[in-house]
This record gives C-alpha cells, structure tokens and sequence, in this order.
C-alpha cells in the first residue's frame, strides 16, 4: 500500500461526505479508469486500484475510523486489517453490481441474477421527400410508396412456429461470459445472439420469412404537409417504421421536409422576395400594377418618381406562419427597364425632355458632393 494516501482527494469528497457521495463519486472515477477501457494503461490502471481502496474503506464505518485516526499507513495494523479489494466488496450496503450492471450494459456484475430484457420497439425510419414553394404555403396531401421491413404475418413475426426455450440462453435472453483480469474475475452480460434476447426459439422455420420474422416490401403511406413547413421541417407518422420483436410496437417515420429552389420568389422566414421590372414612363408618373403572390396575384401601387431598387412592401403576402394564425410579407424590389431600339423621332423628344430640366445632371450632383467633401 502507498504511503499516506489521500482517501477522501483520491474520491474527490469531502470528509464530511456521507455514504452515497462516496459511493457516487466512486461510480464515476470506477468507471473512467477501468483496465476493460484503458488496456495496458499502467496510470490508468494504478488510479483505479487507488479509486478501489478509498471507497472500500471509506464506505466501512470500522475501517473509516482507523484511516481518520492513522492514515493510510495506520490501516496496515489493528484490527481493522487492509483495505478491501474487488473481492470482499465494500462495507455499508454498497451494491457493487448496480456500477457494473451500467458499465457493462448486461446486469450481472458481482454474482447478480441474469435479467432478460423486455422485447425491443422496431427502429425508425427517415424519408426525405421535395415539395414546391407554393405547396409549402398553402399546405398539400401527398401519397409515398417506401420500401421497408414488415412483421411477417405468417407466423406473427416470430421466425416460426413452436416457440420453445432459446437453448443458448436457458430462456434468460443473455448470456454470461466471465473475464480474468489482474484484480479478479469479472462476470459480464451479453445479449444473446441466438435467439436476439427474446428468449425463446422456434422448432420450425417459417417459409414466408425464412426465420426473419420480417419481410420487406413497399408500402403506401399518406402525408399530410400543413402550410407554412419550413426548409428541414420534420412529420413524424406513428407506427410507420421498421417492426419491433414479438409483442412491441413498430418504429416510427419520419418525413423531411425540402423546398425547390422557386424561379422568381426568395423566402426568408415567413416573408417572400421578388423583383418587378416597370416601364420608364411607369417610374416617371406612378402607376397601380399587377404582381404575383405566391398564392395568386395582387394589385400594387407605384408612386410617381419611384427609384430603381426601392423595396415596397404588401403586407399579409408572404408564407403563412406554421400552425398558427397570420401570414408573412412580400417585399418588391423595383427594377427599371431602361428603353432599348428608340427610334430617331424618340431619340429626339427624350432629348428635349433631357433638356427642360435645369437641374445638373446625376453624376455632375455625385461629382459636385464629392469635391465639397474634400473642401
């Protein structure tokens, strides 16, 4: 044994620290430097001997007594005698089998009773399926045909018939293996392959199945999408999934959700973009317009003088708001169509119109702002 060991550092408590503080931080530190996780780990391995000792004699009202009073180097004499190792367990009531039954997944531990677990649910399943921006605002009914695992019905999903107890396992549903290590043998439990923790076996294979107990074949299943579903929305469609083992429910199935890319619109949120080209004349004088939503149309008023990339919004025009009462906004961003192939008379009255106005031209307003600036 080391030299005056710090039981109480080593666990990480205080020495006020009741049984179940111990025996929890023990649970923790038992765990993170076990030799099954730290193979030839020599740190490793030395902490968890020195984690073992601690709470062996801490969780012992006689032994605690004599560390308090001597110190580790104490607990070589008296009565009390050394520490105790896996073997002799620790004092106080602690189940060593409750830290080994979460650390190895089976149960066993230190001579625990095999448990055999219950039957498993069927696993879920994920189907991604693309839908248009306008079926996303106004919501759509959708039928998919996916190929998936079903529950045999010749023989219930059994893999036959006969059932009988699984000769592998004695009926228990896990098998114990025991596994040396330097500090004493360790007893684990694992579910059994043969009959996948059921339990039982068949005495006849089923030939529809061929002892699956599934068959796999497509399906139907209606989906309702509601308005308003956002890009990577999730439905979830009960009992859709792949199916469980004899006597539990079926996975479920889940459907995401993906928006094409829409020619004209852009979404962000529950609001909608576009861009609307007007005429010349239109920005000049104003103008009330018609536009696409993405539910119909609607009529928009320009007013008189508008400049190109000004953004007008219609109000309530947007995506509707996922289960919940309301829409979004469409905002128009306002492009202008400068005149192409004028003829020589329209040449000629753009340039008249050009010079009845006195003001200074755009770029000599840019240049005469610029200069002021630097002056």
């Amino acid at each position: 044994m080391s030299e005056n060991k710090d039981y109480y550092k080593i666990l990480g408590v205080d020495k006020n620290a009741s049984k179940e503080e111990i025996k929890k931080a023990y649970k923790k530190l038992a765990k993170k430097y076990h030799p099954d996780l730290n193979s030839g780990n020599k740190e490793s391995e030395q902490k968890f001997k020195d984690v073992n000792e601690a709470a062996s004699t801490l969780t012992d009202d006689q032994k605690k007594a004599q560390y308090d009073q001597f110190g580790s180097e104490g607990m070589k004499y008296g009565n009390a005698g050394g520490a105790g190792g896996f073997g002799g367990g620790f004092g106080g009531g602690f189940d060593m089998n409750d830290i080994f039954e979460s650390f190895f997944g089976g149960g066993g531990g230190f001579g625990g009773g095999s448990r055999h677990r219950g039957p498993q649910p069927g696993a879920d399943l994920r189907y991604d399926f693309t839908i248009t921006l306008e079926e996303a605002a106004t919501g759509v009914d959708k039928t998919i045909r996916i190929k998936k695992k079903n529950r045999c019905d010749e023989c219930d999903g059994n893999g036959g018939t006969g059932l009988k107890t699984c000769s592998h396992c004695n009926g228990q549903g896990v098998v114990t293996t025991v596994k040396r290590t330097p500090f004493g043998n360790f007893q684990t439990q694992v579910t059994c392959p043969h009959c996948n923790g059921r339990g039982e076996e068949v005495s006849e294979i089923c030939n529809s199945c061929h002892g699956k107990g599934y068959v796999t074949k497509e399906k139907t299943v209606k989906i309702t999408i509601p308005p308003g579903v956002h890009e990577g929305s999730r439905l979830r469609i009960a009992g859709e999934g792949e199916p469980g083992e004899p006597g539990a429910e079926y996975g479920d199935l889940y459907i995401f959700i993906f928006i094409e890319k829409h020619e004209f619109f852009e979404r962000d949120d529950n609001d909608l973009y576009i861009e609307i080209p007007i005429s010349f004349n239109q920005a000049c004088f104003g103008d009330t317009i018609t536009i696409p939503t993405i539910t119909g149309k609607a009529e928009l008023k320009i007013p008189s003088g508008i400049q190109p990339g000004t953004t007008l919004r219609m109000k309530n025009k947007g995506m509707p708001l996922l289960q919940r009462h309301g829409e979004g906004d469409q905002y128009v961003k306002i492009t202008i169509e400068v005149p192409k192939n004028l003829n020589k008379k329209q040449k000629e009255l753009l340039k008249e119109f050009g010079k009845s106005f006195k003001e200074k031209k755009p770029a000599e307003r840019l240049f005469e702002k610029i200069r002021k600036a630097f002056n």
